[in-house]
């Protein structure tokens, strides 16, 4: 076991919205001597709020947490403290989201069938080496990052994004259309990666200079 002061310590946020999860983080993590975790969130409203009270070396962001969409969600960490790096946990491994949370600025994408020693070697790499980016993916979805599919929407992603023009939140999208609300933020993250859109307002801004939705879809700004 690694030993070091608190000070000199990498501090860790656990944003995860399952507590036996952030668990077993939380004890994998403190098994090592120069690593402590800092704080823990299990939405991203209140992962924002505790980044902001900690100002932490690394988050541990899991991939579907309820609350904003992920790549909002790195954006607004990122705002609030530039030199936390930002490790992605996540059940999938697809080319499109990678694609577009590398360009929203994250430093590591784990898959969450990584060992103990990836996840803690990760956490290390990413706070002593500002430049490295970490990534445990397959082969393939990574020689997939640099060419994202850019097809056209489909009807379902149509009616998602004609919602989202009314200013309607994901949870409001998923009650009116009889959906899981993780199954409305895959449909913005497709959207997303189709219109290579960098937020909602910039989806139903390329949506309609498209003619993909009619204008009266538009509504309140979010």
């Amino acid at each position: 076991m690694d030993s070091a002061t608190p000070d000199t310590r990498i501090s860790v946020v656990l944003v995860d919205d399952h507590a036996l999860f952030r668990e077993g983080l939380r004890e994998i993590l403190e098994s090592v001597g120069d690593i402590s975790v800092a704080g823990e969130a299990g939405d991203s409203a209140t992962a924002v709020r505790v980044v902001a009270e900690t100002l932490p070396d690394v988050v541990l962001l899991d991939v579907e947490i309820p609350g904003d969409e992920v790549t909002e969600t790195v954006g607004r960490i990122r705002a609030l403290s530039p030199e936390t790096g930002i490790i992605i946990l996540s059940m999938y491994d697809g080319p499109h989201l990678l694609t577009r949370l590398l360009a929203a600025g994250i430093r590591g994408y784990l898959l969450k069938s990584v060992h103990r020693h990836e996840l803690i070697s990760a956490v290390r790499s990413v706070h002593e080496e500002p430049s490295r980016l970490v990534l445990a993916v397959s082969r393939s979805s990574l020689a997939r990052v640099e060419a994202p599919s850019t097809g056209v929407l489909s009807d379902k992603e149509l009616e998602v994004l004609q919602l989202a023009a009314q200013a309607l939140s994901n949870n409001q999208i998923a009650r009116r259309l009889g959906l899981a609300e993780a199954t409305v933020k895959r449909h913005m993250r497709n959207i997303f990666v189709k219109l290579n859109a960098a937020s909602r307002i910039d989806a139903v801004n390329k949506a309609l200079a498209a003619s993909l939705i009619p204008p009266q879809s538009r509504g309140g700004d979010d």
